[in-house]
């Protein structure tokens, strides 16, 4: 039997023997290296069904304190590895850009396959994580890679802009993090979850103090997640960065940073004020992500925007504690985010990112066309989706909470969402363009679009292996 540390390790390894490779075999085509990432991480994606987990903390004493290996942080683990795996698929397509800015050589194209590798085993890490001082290590190893590829093409100042101020607006989240650990060790003398637990329930801890770290540690994550007031950097860090990071950062750093969530907010859930302010931050973030979304004609800042506003939407799981509900919903993310980002990124090699840009994608390719109409009707959650269902249950969940206010605000938004959703599907079926050139699309993403397409309508119909999966 696997135990789930050696997947780490594996990923780790795989990591540097294809950063190796690219310093040394200068010779061989770039595009080799991703298609070995993308079978290694295969490999430890399937090794991933037979590792035993250790879900106690009895079970996980002396140097694994700060470890766990329930069943939520394997799913995770695995939903790291597929996101990964899709990212890289979309790096191939991507690559001639990534030649472009780097006129004379294919210098950086290999290191370009090589980050994600990294960033994944600091995901798979993250959602293991226990204790506050492994979660901010994790943190910073998925950061790191981010600083590193949201500025990778740099040569494009758009790009620079945006690696600027993902990395200003990430050490301030960073500082915020520190210094909330520091305040909550200071008064409870724990840095694990599990003992906090516990040394909060002592009635002679300052519980003041104690809520006052948390919110410190609430803005550092309300970063990663996207959650307004946080949120400022999204727009232009999503629109620079080069696109199938753009995806990376908004389905990879958003799903680790929601299993933080629920795993930092349980010791503090007795707590009165906590729920209110995250009611709160979830009001204000459905409401910004989805009018900000209204008026926008860039694809991948419509998206950025429409990146906030789930946020909202899974915050209000986060509410309710309804983890099932949540992860629901980041799978149906994933399916839909991802599937909307590998059909642009064909596209706009050829003609551009605006909407405009999809004026009769209809008759240029049928296949990217339908693919993105059920990405978008997915996204604004029409019935018979993977959207509309993971909508469905995280409304559930609020209803039985009774959190009225989360549903009204929750629902007016959906509507917003289907106005500029449509939008993109208006522009493919319903505007002609005067010369249709045909996209070509090649073998690989062709198979893992239609997967996305297929997996969308299936667990739209049939989400039952998602909670089987949550279950064993």
């Amino acid at each position: 039997m696997i135990t789930a540390p050696e997947l780490e390790v594996a990923v780790l390894v795989l990591g540097m023997v294809i950063l190796m490779v690219e310093a040394f075999a200068s010779k061989i085509d770039k595009r080799i290296l991703a298609f070995i990432a993308i079978t290694g991480l295969a490999i430890v994606f399937v090794a991933s069904f037979f590792v035993a987990p250790f879900a106690s903390p009895n079970q996980a004493t002396g140097f694994w304190s700060f470890y766990t290996a329930d069943r939520l942080s394997i799913f995770f683990k695995q939903f790291a590895l597929l996101t990964t795996i899709l990212v890289l698929i979309m790096m191939i397509d991507y690559a001639p850009v990534v030649r472009r800015s780097f006129p004379g050589a294919e210098d950086g194209v290999g290191e370009f396959f090589a980050i994600p590798i990294f960033t994944c085993a600091g995901l798979m890490y993250l959602v293991s994580a226990i204790d506050f001082v492994f979660i901010f290590v994790s943190l910073e190893l998925v950061t790191i890679s981010f600083y590193v590829l949201v500025s990778f093409t740099r040569r494009n100042p758009i790009t620079l802009e945006a690696g600027t101020k993902y990395l200003v607006l990430s050490t301030v989240s960073t500082a915020f993090l520190v210094y909330g650990i520091a305040w909550i060790f200071g008064v409870t003398g724990q840095t694990n979850l599990h003992q906090l637990t516990q040394a909060l329930a002592n009635p002679d801890v300052d519980r003041g103090a104690a809520l006052l770290g948390m919110v410190f540690v609430l803005v550092a994550l309300g970063f990663k997640i996207a959650a307004v007031p946080f949120q400022i950097w999204v727009p232009d860090v999503y629109q620079g960065a080069p696109t199938p990071v753009t995806a990376y950062l908004s389905v990879g750093s958003k799903a680790a940073g929601f299993v933080v969530l629920l795993r930092v907010l349980l010791p503090f859930l007795t707590l009165p004020q906590t729920q209110r302010l995250i009611v709160l931050i979830a009001l204000l973030t459905l409401i910004y992500g989805n009018l900000a979304a209204l008026p926008q004609a860039n694809l991948k800042r419509l998206l950025a925007y429409s990146s906030i506003a789930h946020a909202g939407y899974l915050l209000i799981g986060v509410v309710c504690f309804d983890i099932r509900a949540v992860t629901f919903y980041l799978v149906a993310y994933l399916l839909m985010t991802l599937l909307s980002f590998a059909v642009l990124i064909i596209v706009a090699q050829q003609t551009g990112e605006e909407i405009a840009d999809f004026d009769g994608l209809a008759k240029r390719s049928p296949f990217l066309a339908f693919a993105m109409l059920v990405g978008m009707v997915s996204l604004a959650g029409v019935p018979f989706t993977a959207g509309f269902l993971g909508k469905f249950y995280i409304f559930y969940a609020a209803v039985l909470q009774r959190q009225i206010a989360l549903v009204v605000v929750g629902v007016i938004t959906v509507g917003c969402g289907f106005y500029y959703y449509l939008k993109v599907v208006r522009a493919m079926y319903w505007q002609s363009t005067p010369n249709p050139t045909k996209i070509p699309v090649s073998g690989l993403s062709r198979m893992a679009i239609s997967a996305l397409v297929i997996a969308t309508i299936w667990l739209g119909v049939y989400p039952q292996p998602i909670f089987d999966a949550l279950k064993r």
